[in-house]
């Protein structure tokens, strides 16, 4: 089943506005019937879920919802409560459950809510198991005996056991002594375990974005929008900011003078420590099609290789797990280490970072300015969901026109985001007036489509 003609799975997993199609109470119920008989299917012992959720208002109710249907099917739920994303594909692959599932719609705002979906190794799951689901869907859903219904039950050290094992990607002989770190937990499900973390590894931690109350998520903080904690650092005189969005999936740095370091930076700043000190697997580093041009030539300098893989931290974990890399991630903030984690860890990898402060004693900005990113320029344009403006000859004409413009100079990337109803446009190239004017240019022409 391609993407493109899925009814509810994206780039990562299932997402959408709250209390509207396809995040309602009687579809994520289905959903999780239809996830239930798909893992019945392939593990006829255990039948044993994970659940956790970010902090939003609608975790409730497709928590409920998304239990009821798990254990219709026969599946034995097990919910950690608010927990990093990191810390469901973890929790699932070492309580040996069949199915893991994060309720969150990461870094968009309160009133969107979604599902990821793990297997039993911890990974997101594949193109293939989520079209599998689909087609559950699409069949009638069979409900297990009364016999044979499933069980729930909360599990109260979840976030415990996450906190622990951050911990342990940290070097043992190195503490946060003397390190001042301004956290922001994006009013998400980090806001218990980053802070404790840092704490307990010796840092001076200055908290914000730690009040969630169900509607504040990602709202004016976390990696999407770092002015505050840039004001912060600046106001407290920080060594360093630690951004991470609602589901601590994702991170951006600040260093000492409130400059943002986004993941591409990060990205190169870890792949030249790695080969130095020789664990950077194939020297070789796994990015988006999103990473910035300057990305590829400072890794080419370094005389690391980058592969390109479509958005998405699910396809760059498949890319990183198909040819036996380890390091790779996404200019929004996804750092993928194999070596720690399964998934995209925005607290893991803010750690590492930290780690690097500690030991040589430079400042963040000293640390990790690696590149100078090549210009670009971006668009979103919010358009009803089931416009398809990118098949539209006009459109297609104008894309193909405005290529063979930066052609050798360039990039311009178009595409439908597979979280939400928006088509994003990026440009990239030394003249910021040439690619202000390309985006400008399509942003209007898409806008009709509203």
């Amino acid at each position: 089943m391609a993407l493109d003609n899925r009814k509810y799975f994206g780039t990562d997993g299932v997402r959408g506005r709250a209390n509207s199609s396809p995040m309602t109470a009687s579809e994520v119920l289905k959903l999780g019937m239809a996830a239930g008989a798909c893992f019945r299917q392939s593990n006829a012992n255990s039948f044993r879920v994970v659940i956790g959720k970010d902090t939003r208002r609608s975790g409730y109710m497709l928590e409920s919802a998304l239990t009821a249907g798990l254990t219709a099917s026969g599946m034995n739920v097990l919910l950690l409560g608010p927990v990093p994303t990191p810390a469901v594909g973890l929790l699932t692959r070492s309580m040996r459950a069949d199915l893991g599932v994060m309720i969150t719609a990461s870094h968009n705002p309160f009133h969107d809510n979604g599902l990821k979906f793990f297997g039993p190794d911890g990974f997101k799951l594949s193109d293939d198991v989520e079209a599998e689901i689909e087609r559950g869907l699409e069949e009638m859903l069979v409900a297990s005996s009364p016999e044979s219904i499933g069980s729930a039950r909360r599990i109260d050290d979840g976030l415990g056991r996450y906190v622990e094992y951050a911990k342990t990607t940290f070097p043992r002989h190195l503490r946060l002594d003397g390190i001042r770190v301004v956290v922001d937990c994006a009013n998400g499900a980090s806001y218990r375990a980053a802070p404790e973390v840092l704490w307990e590894l010796g840092a001076e931690v200055v908290p914000t974005g730690v009040s969630p109350d169900g509607f504040n998520i990602n709202a004016a903080c976390g990696s999407t929008d770092t002015r505050a904690v840039a004001a912060k650092v600046l106001e407290t005189r920080a060594d360093a900011g630690l951004c991470l969005d609602g589901d601590g999936d994702r991170i951006a740095m600040v260093d000492e003078t409130g400059q943002v370091l986004d993941g591409d930076q990060l990205l190169a700043l870890f792949a030249r420590s790695w080969q130095a000190q020789g664990r950077l697997a194939k020297d070789t580093v796994v990015a988006s099609i999103m990473s910035n041009m300057g990305l590829e030539t400072c890794l080419d300098d370094l005389g690391i290789t980058i592969r390109r893989t479509p958005v998405g931290d699910r396809y760059v974990v498949e890319a990183m797990r198909q040819n036996g890399f380890n390091l790779g991630g996404e200019k929004s903030g996804h750092i993928v280490m194999l070596d720690y984690a399964t998934a995209g860890d925005g607290l893991v990898a803010g750690l590492q970072f930290l780690a690097m402060l500690a030991e040589t004693g430079k400042t963040a900005g000293e640390l990790a300015t690696m590149f100078d990113p090549v210009p670009q320029v971006t668009a979103n344009v919010r358009l009803p969901p089931d416009a398809d403006p990118l098949d539209d000859g006009r459109i297609a004409t104008a894309i193909s026109e405005s290529r063979r413009q930066l052609e050798g100079r360039g990039r311009l990337l178009v595409r439908k985001s597979g979280t939400e109803p928006v088509v994003r446009i990026m440009a990239e190239g030394e003249d910021v007036a040439e690619i202000r004017m390309i985006v400008s240019r399509l942003e209007g022409l898409l806008a009709e489509f509203g």
